[in-house]
This record gives C-alpha cells, sequence and structure tokens, in this order.
C-alpha cells in the first residue's frame, strides 16, 4: 500500500496476521500521513497481541505503535477483547500525541519569530 511514511513494521504475538488485519493496520497509519507530510523518515511499528490474563475471561488483545519521527518518539497502547477496537483507540491515542506534538513545535516557531520581530523593532 502506498505511504508516504518510509517504513511500517507490523508484529503479531499469539494471533495469526492475517491480510485483513494487516490490511486494517495500513489503513489506520494512513491517518497519521496528515502530520507526518514534512517528515519522511517517520518509522511506525505496530504490534498487535492476544494475550491471557488471569482475571479476565475471554480474549483480550494488545496493540502498541511505536513511531518515530524526528527529534520525537511517540507511543500508544490500548488493550480491549476486540482487535479491532484496539486497534482505534490506539490509533486515535496516537493520533492525540502527534497533535500535541505538532502544536508544541508550532508554539515554539512562533515564539522564535516574535522575540526576532521584536528585536528588530529595536533598531528601527
Amino acid at each position: 500500500m502506498p505511504n508516504r511514511m518510509t517504513q511500517i513494521n507490523i508484529r503479531a504475538n499469539n494471533i495469526e496476521l492475517t491480510a485483513p488485519i494487516e490490511e486494517y493496520i495500513y489503513k489506520k497509519a494512513e491517518s497519521f500521513d496528515k502530520y507526518l507530510k514534512e517528515d519522511s523518515a517517520a518509522r511506525l511499528s505496530v504490534e498487535v497481541a492476544k494475550t491471557t490474563m488471569h482475571h479476565k475471561q475471554g480474549d483480550v488483545f494488545r496493540t502498541e505503535f511505536n513511531l518515530a519521527i524526528s527529534g520525537a518518539q511517540l507511543r500508544a497502547e490500548a488493550e480491549t477483547g476486540d482487535l479491532y477496537a484496539a486497534l482505534d483507540e490506539a490509533k486515535d491515542e496516537l493520533l492525540s500525541e502527534l497533535r500535541n506534538h505538532k502544536d508544541k513545535r508550532l508554539t515554539l516557531l512562533k515564539r522564535g519569530h516574535q522575540r526576532i520581530k521584536e528585536f528588530l523593532r529595536r533598531f528601527k
């Protein structure tokens, strides 16, 4: 699947990684492209696992997203009874972290521009 990110690694533990699951992961990863336009070296690692927890009955699925972008390492994790729901929750959490990272970067940039303007106004 075409993707702006240079590398997507998918790993499965205690579960078979089928084509529909892999396709769903790639579909969810496309939502990160909006925030990674300028970062062509981004690497996304996705881990899906079926865990057994002695205090919970039934299947418990765990999803973990690790996104390495220039200057930051972002991570999101979700654990639910449905694999697709866990993927959705982890994706939403990582999107939130990406937005915060982008806002923080832009705020610092705007603050720097403001300081330059103030400095130059002193010489008028």
